[in-house]
């Protein structure tokens, strides 16, 4: 597929991808072209072996993403039945792909935007970033991105951003309080951090990276000891019948121990 509304950068000698939403003259709002792309790249990560890791991010100065473009048709069926949630083709683990995705946020991050927020691994912010969710405010149930934002943080934090709508916004050192983000940068300084960060993750051996992001995600569906169960039948499929794939003395060193 020949992408429009986003630039794919293939991995590099560091095996990390990077995907950047391009639409920066509609502030990134997702329209079905979007939808489609997304649905192709991720397939895309999830089928190349020299992908250990992706970061996500997008262009521009003013936004990473809007949510849904509402000034073009997005095209649901007469039929309220076979109507799709836009979350479908725009997240990574509703497609099932593993590859461990470092976000990087600035701007306005609102609505249909929590669709990538709310799947990503790792998120980081500039300090620029605000975070609301406009949907009350034009008279729409605010449903699909809260629901998965409570699978991150507090009850309560997704509560207010869902009922106050536009007459809020979350600061970047507000989402960092309530866990939203786990790091705040320089707007400057947020691409080359995000890339620092998926380069040391995609060093690791990627069948222990890719299992871990399964067994955490998929144990938020399930009860604990249900989930505990299947984490130990992972331990045994991602790392040859429990053993380490790594010989400790040859591991890469952490930057304490090289201080």
């Amino acid at each position: 597929m020949a992408y429009e509304t986003i630039i794919y950068d293939e991995p590099g000698a560091d095996h990390v991808a990077t995907i950047t939403l391009n639409r920066p003259e509609r502030l990134n709002a997702f329209n079905r072209r979007m939808m489609d792309e997304f649905a192709d790249v991720w397939t895309r990560v999830k089928d190349d072996d020299a992908v250990h890791a992706v970061v996500l991010r997008a262009a521009g100065d003013r936004a990473f993403c809007t949510g849904v473009d509402v000034r073009e048709d997005f095209g649901q069926p007469a039929n309220v039945w076979n109507h799709i949630d836009p979350g479908d083709s725009l997240s990574p683990k509703r497609l099932q792909v593993w590859k461990p995705v470092v976000c990087a946020l600035h701007g306005m991050v609102a609505g249909g935007a929590l669709y990538w927020v709310n799947e990503s691994d790792i998120i980081i912010c500039s300090d620029d970033a605000t975070f609301f969710d406009p949907h009350v405010t034009f008279g729409m149930v605010p449903a699909l991105e809260p629901i998965g934002l409570a699978r991150r943080v507090h009850l309560g934090e997704v509560l207010r951003m869902a009922l106050l709508g536009n007459d809020e916004r979350m600061s970047a050192e507000t989402a960092l309080r309530i866990g939203l983000v786990t790091e705040v940068t320089s707007r400057e300084a947020l691409w080359e951090r995000a890339h620092q960060l998926a380069a040391r993750i995609a060093a690791k051996p990627t069948v222990a990276t890719q299992g871990a992001v399964r067994a955490i995600w998929e144990s938020l569906d399930k009860g604990r000891t249900a989930a505990l169960d299947q984490g130990l039948a992972y331990t045994r499929i991602g790392n040859r019948i429990g053993e380490a794939q790594v010989d400790r003395a040859s591991a890469p060193k952490a930057d304490w121990e090289l201080r």
